[in-house]
């Protein structure tokens, strides 16, 4: 699958653009400010039905609009797809494939395949366990539905449960069965988070090591562990023994939403011990981990988009995206930079086809 022509009307500080793409690598030119992050963005808003940087819908309309209109039109097998993502104030979203609205922007999932490397990648391992939950998410949710359907709907009820043990509190009241229709649903969809989480990060965990090896060169072990409550006892279990505890709180302590994945280099937190230059290679390892990972379980290759990549890395590790490239690892790939004649003479180091657009 590849992006062919992308329509931008009100979408943040574009009034009307349209861009024609390669099949293969394109690259976005200009100096900072011009808004070739938001090209990419509106690129993953159209395989999400959301922005990767601003989850604040209105604020990726244009300043003093009340809409924005996002097309693309993708190649797949050989047919061309539209997709349209729309956004009005005071509206919901819509997204639409192929003229069809979608019920649940949640059914798009899946359908454009797509990884991006950014600098704000960073919060992986800077930030608290929610971001790396939604990583992991993330990466499952694009080969499997009902996964993503199972992560809603659970936290769906558990902030129900919440709303319940916070109004026991103000009305000074309890009802235990009332809870435990809560708890029934919140263990039987946990556990199967749970089982899904587990075999993924078996699946996962050797091909990023892989990857690491590749991208650093070093000899450093690097590990990932996945850390989750119901590793000491079934979620039914927990939530009983932790009653009075969410009760005082007036939230659910206990579950999957308190998962973490911990990220390690030579035994020790990259966050703490980890140089500059190994937590890039981690990162990027991540994101190639996932790019390979999605590529296995789907039948086409997913797009990647590098956001202001070539600022933040040493030659070494571009010369190995590079060489990746040429591998032909990849599909479609979009580049943004502030140097053209940088990323020119790299692109040219990779026997594809090309373009270069200047915002």
């Amino acid at each position: 699958m590849h992006l062919k022509r992308l329509s931008l009307l009100n979408y943040k500080n574009f009034d009307t653009r349209e861009f024609e793409f390669d099949a293969k690598i394109n690259c976005l030119i200009g100096p900072n400010g011009v808004g070739k992050t938001n090209v990419l963005d509106s690129i993953y808003h159209l395989a999400f039905g959301k922005s990767y940087f601003n989850p604040v819908t209105t604020q990726n309309i244009r300043h003093g609009e009340e809409f924005f209109v996002i097309e693309g039109v993708f190649v797949k097998e050989g047919r061309e797809e539209s997709v349209v993502c729309s956004f009005k104030k005071g509206s919901k979203k819509v997204l639409k494939r192929n003229g069809k609205v979608y019920d649940r922007i949640s059914d798009h999932i899946g359908q454009v395949p797509l990884v991006i490397i950014s600098p704000s990648d960073r919060d992986l391992i800077l930030e608290g366990s929610e971001v790396r939950r939604k990583f992991m998410d993330g990466v499952i949710s694009q080969s499997n539905k009902e996964y993503l359907q199972d992560v809603l709907n659970y936290h769906k009820i558990v902030s129900q449960r919440n709303a319940l043990l916070k109004y026991f509190a103000a009305n000074r009241t309890f009802d235990k069965d009332s809870l435990e229709v809560y708890n029934h649903q919140l263990h039987i969809l946990g556990t199967r988070i749970h089982e899904k989480r587990v075999a993924f990060m078996l699946e996962f965990t050797p091909i990023f090591i892989a990857q690491y090896k590749a991208i650093s060169g070093g000899d450093e072990p690097v590990r990932l562990r996945y850390q989750s409550q119901l590793e000491s006892a079934p979620l039914s279990d927990l939530l009983l023994e932790n009653l009075d505890k969410d009760r005082l709180l007036q939230y659910t302590s206990q579950g999957i939403h308190k998962d973490d994945l911990s990220m390690e280099i030579d035994g020790y937190p990259i966050k703490k011990f980890g140089s500059q230059g190994q937590q890039k290679s981690f990162l990027i390892a991540l994101k190639f981990a996932q790019f390979q990972f999605m590529k296995s379980q789907l039948s086409g290759m997913p797009i990647l988009l590098l956001d202001d990549i070539f600022d933040k890395l040493d030659e070494g590790r571009v010369a190995h995206i590079v060489n990746l490239v040429n591998q032909d690892l990849f599909g479609q790939i979009f580049i943004s930079d502030t140097h053209g004649e940088r990323t020119e003479k790299t692109v040219k180091q990779i026997h594809q086809t090309y373009a270069l657009i200047t915002l």
